[in-house]
């Protein structure tokens, strides 16, 4: 027998007591003494270190370097950019696996491929002898570099205590970055945001051979725990990732398993021109067009997938192996190809209330090679030593979309839930006032509300939104017929006219521009009214083909803090292209400065703008606390000729619109959108503002923004909400100066006071950490929620929001706190610092405060910022009586 081969942490293993196999030719730890059930579960709630430096790891550098990876992997490789990774799949000819791979560009000048320890003198001869057609070089760095994987909740805490305050990697899994370790000898080391166990937290770690004990056993004192192949093996299980030779590879009968036939080739497959001819291209376009067909639950022709490979759940009794037979109505359908007995801690509650309990309990999963007619839900048979085992085929058997927790997902049968009794129709209609003026009393009385896109109205706004014209329609448009003229579709409305008309005027006034369109009834719509433009405006020349959409895009990603609705998953999904190089929608972000990733790098911009010349740039945020970098960015822009349209979302910061804060069509905005009811005094309605003059080219752009409002998107256009905002934008008219000044007065203030109370609040110092109406603080990473939650029990109503450098909502490590509603409710800087003290409290000494922030509200009840006097009060008095109030 060959003599096995050991990792670089060969010695850690036996000095910690593991167990030793052969796995591959290599003498690799199948687990330690506390076994594979504590190794899974520390992996699921703590962080556990997988010595994966069995791995095969290969360079491959020279001028076709990309070339020869677009041929010999499934992925594109033109899609990476520097610090990512890219998960692909190595094909043969007949469209099955030689292996599944991990595709790293740690340097521009070479990429790395990660491939599975007993294929890796396979993929080396494979490679060695496609590579002869390109002008590249390969070398197998795997004796030179070990390999950490780092996976689970507290993997991210673990790393920066070691790495120091340097950010590991961005967040969005399949990022990279390279950094020097102080504390360990100034280590470099390759850190990768990828792993093969599904942790949505975690993280695959390069070391130069002579570091890896070192990195090891300081992994270990700060909380990791050493966990084996059993481990890596029943994470991978539940996590849906499959495994060469058993889900890859070729099935029982010694057939090539096709690479569709797993779910992540979707993911790891391309068809992108620039591949060319690939190994195994004309195979796999027959596989997807099959998938397609499945999919859609054609079974017509499956004879390019006649199986796939499907989660699997016992229901009864039994741990299933791989190999064992799966049969529908007494018919074999297809065998187990993994399968195991997975523990897990039992969850209670729903949402985020759930709460992981200590209890330990435990189900048999798999992955089954199965018929292409077998769909998701279906009951099936797995024969266990001659025993038929009831089974099912569920969707999968854990996700990992609420971090920093994975979540088991266990099967349920879908069963008709009894119905709720019912309360009698006088009786609920009785209840439901009674819950209402509750709801009321405790929000406007007795909460102290903090969160910054919520904005109480004034009184004469509210009763403004229910009077008459709330029941009414006025749908207009301009007819050239009739030289522009708003024609009304509808009787009744000479009042709502006039009163739009008042609204645009007023609109214009406030925001400094030149067109307002006041009819979209969200900020969202603002959004999607103007991307519909921009599209049909791009397209007005050529209507008789498909419409193209849009082209490069730069926004704030949404981790950043830029808005849902400017995101490639919000309203601008369906207007923006798909750049066919990277295959990736065609979105680019601002990037921000590493020393505050709550600013904009001015000149990082600058070089992004001049290599994607974005047809349009989005400014704004929802986590907002500077001024956005209009002037100088619109500046550049013009300065270099780029035909690009500039638009700020204002959502957060309308009612700022000023002096005290920014102007953004001085600073070069060619559009304004926004919501009217978060800083604004408004109901809750969107606006968009444009500034091009009637002889402008791009005033057809603001045309068919008109056109995009109506027809486009509204019918009815809430007729009582917009005659209660010219209402607020009286109020906002008579009153901005003083209230701006104060609120971005009060924020800086709050933060400082917050501050001193000790708690971390982010932002510049220098700048009272705040620019705006908002103050983020941080209160440890994935807190947020319990944190919020826990100031809600004592009436303070705020924002759980994850910072630039977490994974998303649910491992919010901050929270989002806005000044503004308070302010109009007469907070000063006094109010806000005693204010800031029993928060301090609430969060950093577990008090009860609900009594003090109740006596400290009840002071605070009436509206200012508003017209209040004796002829006002009259006149709403007037108004209350006709409404039957």
């Amino acid at each position: 027998m060959a003599e096995l081969k050991q990792t670089q942490l060969h010695q850690a293993h036996v000095d910690a007591g593991a167990k030793m196999v052969d796995f591959g030719g290599w003498e690799m730890p199948m687990q330690y003494p506390t076994g594979i059930i504590a190794e899974h579960l520390y992996t699921r709630h703590g962080c556990s270190i997988f010595d994966v430096s069995h791995m095969g790891r290969l360079i491959i550098r020279g001028p076709e370097r990309v070339g020869f990876l677009q041929h010999v992997m499934t992925g594109n490789v033109q899609a990476l950019k520097l610090n990512q990774a890219q998960y692909s799949i190595i094909p043969n000819e007949q469209g099955g696996a030689i292996d599944d791979a991990y595709v790293y560009r740690f340097e521009e000048d070479y990429f790395s491929v990660v491939v599975n320890a007993a294929n890796t003198d396979t993929v080396w001869e494979h490679f060695s002898e496609k590579i002869k057609d390109f002008d590249a070089v390969m070398e197998n760095v795997t004796p030179l570099w070990a390999a950490i994987a780092v996976q689970g909740p507290e993997s991210k805490n673990i790393l920066q205590r070691i790495v120091g305050s340097v950010q590991l990697t961005e967040p969005m899994r399949n990022e990279l970055n390279t950094l020097t370790v102080p504390s360990l000898d100034n280590m470099v080391m390759r850190i990768a945001k990828t792993g093969y166990t599904g942790e949505p937290i975690g993280y695959e770690v390069y070391v130069k051979s002579e570091y890896a004990r070192k990195l090891w056993d300081r992994l270990i004192e700060e909380g990791a725990r050493p966990a084996g192949l059993g481990a890596r093996d029943t994470t991978r299980l539940e996590a849906g990732m499959p495994l060469h030779g058993h889900e890859l590879g070729q099935d029982e009968e010694g057939k090539e398993i096709p690479i569709f036939a797993i779910p992540l080739a979707k993911f790891a497959v391309s068809f992108a021109e620039q591949k060319g001819a690939y190994i195994g291209r004309g195979q796999l376009e027959k596989q997807q067009q099959a998938f397609l067909r499945i999919h859609n639950r054609d079974f017509s022709d499956c004879a390019a997938l006649p199986r796939r490979i499907m989660p699997i759940t016992l229901l009864g009794r039994g741990v299933m192996r791989a190999g064992c037979p799966v049969l529908k109505d007494g018919k074999k359908v297809g065998y187990v190809s993994s399968g195991t007995m997975v523990p897990y801690y039992v969850s209670e509650g729903k949402g985020l209330s759930t709460k992981i309990t200590e209890q330990i309990n435990r189900r048999s999963i798999g992955f089954c090679y199965i018929d292409s007619t077998i769909l998701t839900d279906e009951r099936v048979q797995v024969d266990i030593r001659g025993k038929m085992v009831d089974a099912v085929i569920p969707e999968f058997h854990m996700k990992n979309d609420a971090p920093p927790y994975t979540r088991v997902i266990l099967y349920r049968q879908k069963e008709d839930e009894p119905a709720e009794k019912t309360i009698p129709g006088q009786d609920a209609a009785y209840k439901l006032i009674g819950d209402t003026l509750s709801n009321h009393i405790w929000r406007q009385e007795e909460c102290i509300n903090l969160i910054p896109s919520e904005m109480s109205a004034s009184k004469a706004v509210r009763m403004l939104e229910i009077a008459d014209p709330s029941f009414r329609y006025a749908e207009h448009r301009k007819v050239a017929s009739f030289y522009d003229e708003e024609i009304f579709y509808y009787q009744g409305t000479e009042f709502i006219g006039r009163v739009e008309e008042l609204l645009m005027e007023e609109m214009k006034r406030y925001l400094g521009c030149r067109e307002v369109e006041t009819r979209v009834i969200s900020g969202q719509m603002s959004n999607t009214c103007v991307f519909s433009a921009l599209v049909d405006f791009k397209n007005r020349l050529n209507r008789k083909r498909e419409p193209r959409r849009l082209g490069y895009v730069l926004n704030n990603h949404i981790i950043k803090g830029g808005h849902l609705s400017a995101q490639p998953m919000g309203a601008l999904k369906d207007y923006i292209a798909v750049d066919p190089v990277t295959e990736r929608k065609a979105v680019v972000n601002f990037p921000v400065c590493a020393e505050d990733p709550y600013r904009i790098d001015v000149e990082e911009t600058k070089k992004i703008i001049d290599e994607y010349k974005p047809e349009l740039i989005i400014f704004g945020k929802s986590m907002v606390i500077y001024r956005e970098p209009v002037k100088e960015i619109s500046q550049f822009v013009r300065e270099m000729g780029y035909d690009t349209n500039i638009m700020y979302d204002m959502a957060h910061v309308l009612g700022l619109i000023g002096d005290h804060f920014q102007k953004p069509f001085e600073d070069g905005a060619d559009l304004v959108t926004g919501s009217t009811h978060k800083t604004f005094f408004g109901p809750q309605r969107g606006i968009i503002g444009g500034n091009w003059k009637e002889t402008d080219l791009k005033y057809e752009l603001w045309e068919t923004i008109q056109s995009r409002a109506f027809p486009g998107s509204t019918s009815n256009h809430h007729l009582g909400t917009q005659l209660a905002l010219l209402m607020a934008v009286y109020e906002m008219n008579a009153y901005k100066d003083k209230y701006q000044k104060n609120v971005i007065a009060s924020a800086k203030s709050f933060a400082q006071s917050l501050n001193r109370e000790g708690l971390r609040v982010e932002g510049d110092p220098a700048l009272g950490f705040t620019q705006t109406h908002q103050v983020i603080v941080n209160v440890g990473y994935g807190t947020g929620p319990e944190v919020a939650q826990r100031l809600e029990d004592n009436n303070l109503i705020c924002n759980y929001q994850a910072t630039p450098v977490e994974e998303g909502f649910t491992a919010s490590g901050a929270l989002r706190l806005g000044v503004a509603e308070m302010t109009r409710f007469g907070f000063t800087e006094k109010e806000f610092d005693e204010l800031a003290g029993l928060m301090a409290a609430c969060i950093l000494k577990g008090k009860n405060v609900k009594d003090e922030v109740i006596k400290l509200r009840s002071k605070f009840t009436d509206m200012k910022y508003c017209f209040d006097d004796s002829r006002m009060s009259k006149a709403l008095e007037d108004l209350g009586v006709r409404l039957g109030l």
